[in-house]
């Protein structure tokens, strides 16, 4: 398995791997997500008895790249901007409104 592109936003990740055909995506997906929680949670939270705690939400979006991967990386890339501008139009919207 390998982290081809990666983008982390405050509340949601990009990510484009590479993941052999022997494993299942949805095996992938719960190994990253339930390690990554335990790390988190170590760091951050509490340092053991990790039962009921959530961090990522329960689902996911999957989809294979194919020759289309160029595309998938670009949008990726362009995401932190596209974020940034969705966040500027709620914020006028919010002060505009109210």
């Amino acid at each position: 398995m390998e982290l081809v592109e990666g983008h982390l936003r405050s509340d949601h990740v990009h990510m484009c791997i590479e993941i052999p055909p022997k494993y299942a995506v949805s095996s992938v997906m719960g190994m990253l997500k339930g390690k990554s929680t335990i790390l988190l949670h170590q760091r951050y939270g509490r340092k053991r008895n990790f039962r009921g705690l959530n961090f990522w939400s329960r689902g996911y979006c999957v989809s294979s790249t194919g020759i289309s991967e160029a595309k998938v990386l670009e949008y990726i890339r362009s995401q932190e901007a596209e974020d940034i501008r969705e966040e500027r139009r709620a914020k006028n919207y919010f002060e505009v409104n109210n």
